[in-house]
């Protein structure tokens, strides 16, 4: 293995960890609970291994589930059919917890006991962990545990929490109970993650889909709200600028095609907001009773935001006219100036460049900013260095450069096809003016004075 492909798959593999903010839906969960092997844990939006154990926490103060039961509801009796709600949790603080989670409920009435089925556990000891998730075949599993101790954690950190009785028939109700009971079976709990079309809260949706018979979907799949893959992660990510970075650099076009409710439905919180808008198999609305468990003691959930492109121009302008003035004046200060940004790019390029070829991760593929952040700006290291020294860059450096900016100009071209484009403008705004800059100023250093 070369060194350079050395350096690449070190890059990579940092990046790959990067992008678990997508794996969101639960979040840490005691891993010694009674239906869960020891070494079970809950996802956590975030990198591997970071979840928190609830061990020291306070007890969830929470209503139960029986508590929460509307006072219309039928007396319990040991025949009856189980409730069967959702509950969803507020985004949390921390850049693991930025999208929220949910999880589906089953009350048996006659035991007076509810059971919440989470989808979202992993296990980060396993042997091949790291190399699941880098080929995007990350093993999550459902597990099933005690509702209060569910909830300890999300009360500890203060987020709200709401959850949704659902309106279904008695034989409705006991086959999602029977289905989940059956799910969360050692041979069956195990399922392929898949961060927009099949994480914790989308079995959530399926599993509500699948009892009405398809009657969900059907409902909601020919509406949208105009969002797309990205305005969704980029609206709950803002929070965190990093992670708001690494999400928007990362995301190729495919995340920028305009989504129906049903595949936005892969956000805790807009799930629950389509489910209010539902009837069930009886045309009566399907949430027939909603409840706040626990108050929201953090701040809310971002609201949607437009991103304007001109700040980026106008800090791309000034950087760029700033380094053609400093390459006519100093061929060692501009390449003083060049190389941490060339590095910077071409590194965050390379990575790109191995998610697209290395990893199965698909929403990153076809990924334009790779003509802005540039793999071959690791090429143009070695002649920055020797002009750094005063040295000749030599003779391939300065078709290097015009390659660089070409493919920047490319990127504003691919921009404007008619073709779903990959919602960049901001990015191309900023680093065309810089590469053009870096540009003019090596051919103005390189003119005889």
């Amino acid at each position: 293995m070369t060194v350079l492909s050395r350096f690449v798959r070190l890059y990579a593999l940092l990046t790959v960890l990067l992008i678990l903010p997508l794996a969101h839906a639960a979040e840490p969960v005691a891993a010694t609970a009674t239906a869960t092997p020891a070494t079970a844990t809950a996802e956590t939006t975030g990198a591997a291994g970071t979840s928190a154990s609830t061990a020291g926490t306070p007890a969830s103060t929470a209503a139960t589930p029986a508590a929460a039961t509307p006072a219309t509801a039928r007396p319990d009796a040991s025949g009856e059919a189980p409730r069967i709600g959702v509950v969803t949790m507020q985004p949390g603080q921390e850049f693991w917890s930025r999208f929220g989670h949910d999880a589906l409920v089953v009350y048996d009435r006659a035991s007076d006991k509810a059971i919440s089925y989470n989808f979202g556990y992993f296990d980060p000891t396993e042997p091949d962990f790291v190399q699941r998730f880098i080929r995007n075949d990350m093993r999550y599993r459902l597990v099933a545990l005690p509702f209060d101790q569910d909830m300890a954690q999300y009360d500890y950190e203060g987020r709200k929490v709401t959850l949704q009785w659902l309106d279904l028939s008695e034989a409705q109700a006991r086959g999602l109970a029977e289905a989940l009971r059956v799910n969360a079976l050692p041979e069956n709990a195990f399922y392929r993650y898949q961060y927009f079309d099949d994480n914790c809260a989308i079995r959530v949706r399926d599993a509500i889909d699948r009892t009405l018979g398809g009657d969900l979907r059907r409902q909601i799949e020919g509406r949208s709200h105009g969002n797309t893959l990205r305005s969704e992660a980029l609206r709950l990510s803002r929070p965190e600028p990093w992670m708001w970075f690494v999400l928007d650099v990362l995301m190729g076009p495919e995340a920028d095609k305009p989504v129906p409710v049903w595949a936005e439905s892969y956000v805790p919180g807009r799930l629950a907001a389509a489910l209010a808008e539902v009837k069930n198999s009886q045309g009566r609305p399907l949430v027939e009773a909603e409840r706040v468990l626990m108050p929201s003691r953090i701040a809310p959930e971002p609201e949607a935001a437009p991103l304007p492109w001109w700040p980026w121009a106008l800090a791309g302008i000034a950087l760029g006219a700033a380094l053609a003035w400093i390459g006519g004046r100093s061929t060692r200060w501009l390449a003083a100036a060049a190389l941490p940004l060339w590095a910077a790019l071409g590194v965050v390029g390379a990575l790109l460049l191995y998610g697209w070829l290395g990893t199965g991760h698909t929403y990153i593929h076809a990924n334009r900013n790779l003509l802005l952040f540039d793999p071959l700006c690791l090429l143009l290291l070695y002649g920055g260095v020797r002009a750094l020294r005063g040295r000749d860059p030599g003779p391939l450096f300065g078709w290097l450069t015009l390659a660089v900016l070409l493919a920047a100009v490319a990127s504003l071209f691919v921009y404007w096809l008619p073709v779903y484009p990959q919602r960049n403008a901001h990015w191309i705004a900023l680093w065309l003016p810089v590469h053009l800059g870096l540009w003019a100023g090596f051919r103005a250093s390189a003119q005889p004075r």
